[in-house]
C-alpha cells in the first residue's frame, strides 16, 4: 500500500517532484530520467513507471529553462530505444527457454510460432502504436523478442515509435505545458493524460473479453 501511495503521489504531484529533482541534482538529473525510461521501456518488473506524463511535465520544464529541450529530445528516445532493445533480447534469450517443452499446459511451443508470425505480419504497427500506450509499450518488445520477429525490422519500426512517442508528448509539454489555463490545472492535466494513455488498452481488454464471451 506505501509503494502504491508513492507512485499516486508521485503523479499527481509531478510537477513538484520533478522541481526537487532538478533543484537537488542539477545535471545529474538527465542521467536520472534517462535510468526512468530505459527501465520503463527495457525491464518488464518495471512497467509502471512514469511515461507520457512524465515526458509531458519535462516539457513544461524545458520551456521555463529549467531543463536543456535539445537535450532531452536526444537523450530520452536513445533512453527508449535502448530499452526497448535490451527488453527485446531478453525475450528472445528467454523465449525458447520458456516454450521448449511441447506438453507444457499454458506455454506450449505453438503459440510462439503463432505469436512469431504474429510479428512478422504485423508487429511494425504492433511496436509503433504499442508505445503510445503504458504497460503494454514495456511488454512489447518482449513479446517481440519471444516471437523472434526480425530485429532489423523491429529496431527500424521501434526508431520510429520511439522517436515520434517522444517528440509529441515531450514538445506538447514545451508548447502548452505553460498556458495559464494548463499550468494553474496541471495535476488534472496529468490525470487526464493518463487515463486518455491507458483508454485503447482498457478497450481492446474489453473487447478481447467479449469477442472470447460470445
Amino acid at each position: 500500500m506505501d509503494v502504491i501511495a508513492y507512485f499516486l503521489d508521485f503523479f499527481i504531484h509531478l510537477d513538484q517532484h520533478l522541481s526537487m529533482l532538478i533543484r537537488n541534482f542539477g545535471g545529474w538529473s538527465y542521467l536520472i530520467l534517462f535510468l526512468i525510461f530505459f527501465c520503463e521501456t527495457g525491464l518488464v518488473v518495471t512497467p509502471i513507471l512514469p511515461g507520457d506524463s512524465l515526458l509531458f511535465a519535462l516539457g513544461t520544464f524545458a520551456a521555463i529553462g529549467a531543463l536543456d529541450i535539445q537535450m532531452l529530445a536526444i537523450l530520452l528516445p536513445l533512453a527508449a530505444i535502448t530499452g526497448d532493445s535490451v527488453n527485446y533480447t531478453i525475450g528472445r534469450f528467454v523465449g525458447p527457454r520458456v516454450f521448449k517443452s511441447q506438453n507444457s499446459r499454458f506455454l506450449k511451443k505453438e503459440y510462439l510460432t503463432r505469436t512469431h508470425k504474429f510479428y512478422e505480419r504485423h508487429g511494425g504497427k504492433t511496436i509503433i502504436l504499442a508505445q503510445y500506450m503504458p504497460i503494454i509499450r514495456t511488454y512489447a518488445p518482449f513479446v517481440a523478442g519471444i516471437g523472434s520477429m526480425n530485429y532489423r525490422w523491429f529496431i527500424t519500426f521501434n526508431v520510429i515509435g520511439c522517436v515520434s512517442w517522444v517528440t509529441i508528448f515531450l514538445f506538447g509539454g514545451y508548447y502548452f505545458g505553460n498556458i495559464p489555463a494548463v499550468k494553474s490545472n496541471f495535476t488534472w492535466v496529468i490525470i487526464a493524460i493518463v487515463l486518455i494513455s491507458v483508454t485503447p488498452g482498457i478497450i481492446e481488454y474489453f473487447r478481447h473479453k467479449s469477442a472470447v464471451g460470445s
